[in-house]
């Protein structure tokens, strides 16, 4: 990988304009498109469920910028909580949230930019968006458009999914968009509980197949202007109802700059 270039602040601002309008105009243009209907009324069949926990201590983040991560959390998952998503429509998590803004009640959370984390409004809410994409990936609905951290900020602590199964989000061009090009109507359901942030697809139809996701080919490589990178590959297995494997699609492929040494420190070796 190459080494990170600094952009100046006059750079990143005239591109985050220009992608800005660009997604707004997509949003107008297209609008017809997008799911927008919500329902009361629960589909009837599970597709997929998953939880992740709310409160994760991480080096040197301080425990107020999580407990106000769930504070967005609560505000973001009424917004997109039992939206519908009919054949041929096209969920976008930012469109249904909107900006996450002061006056809208989102406080300071964690956000992660150029390979650190700072305080910012209505940060955390990637936890949100890499929940409904590891959920997506387990359903036939089709993931159109997912961004990822181009760094890997923290060691893996009590990580339960591979490197880079997640979908970072950054309003409004950083969007997570799915497409539904099944034949058959799904819901999305989200809520935060006491320990987790809850997640569910369900369904029109019984469905016909599970879907498991396989990591390949992981490997940290060290680079020539002295960082270190990590690579890995995801697939989305598919089997029928005896459990036969159908298809193996290659789904993501990830490439970050870590962040932290790849070796342990003096101390850390586990023992048997």
């Amino acid at each position: 990988m190459q080494q990170p270039l600094k952009r100046s602040a006059l750079r990143a601002r005239s591109g985050m304009l220009y992608y800005s309008a660009l997604r707004k105009i997509m949003w107008v243009t297209k609008r017809r498109g997008f799911a927008r209907h919500f329902s009361k009324e629960l589909l009837p069949y599970t597709c997929f469920s998953h939880k992740t926990v709310l409160l994760r201590k991480l080096k040197d983040v301080d425990m107020w910028l999580q407990e106000n991560k769930i504070v967005n959390l609560k505000i973001a998952c009424k917004q997109l909580n039992l939206i519908t998503i009919k054949p041929g429509e096209i969920f976008s998590y930012w469109k249904l949230i909107g900006k996450p803004s002061r006056h809208k009640g989102y406080a300071k959370g964690m956000v992660l930019k150029n390979g650190t984390f700072e305080a910012g409004t209505g940060g955390g809410l990637c936890q949100l968006s890499n929940l409904i994409f590891w959920m997506t990936i387990h359903t036939p609905l089709t993931v159109i458009e997912r961004h990822r951290h181009g760094y890997d900020v923290f060691p893996d602590s009590n990580r339960t999914q591979p490197f880079g199964s997640g979908a970072t989000c950054f309003y409004p061009h950083g969007d997570l968009m799915i497409q539904n090009n099944t034949q058959d109507t799904y819901q999305l359901i989200v809520k935060v509980g006491e320990e987790f942030l809850e997640g569910e697809w369900r369904t029109s139809s019984v469905p016909e197949y599970h879907y498991k996701i396989a990591e390949k080919n992981h490997k940290i490589e060290s680079e020539y202007w002295g960082g270190y990178s990590r690579h890995n590959e995801l697939y989305q297995q598919k089997y029928n109802i005896n459990d036969e494997l159908i298809e193996e699609v290659l789904i993501v492929k990830n490439d970050a700059i870590m962040m932290y040494s790849p070796f342990l420190e003096s101390g850390q070796c586990p023992t048997k």
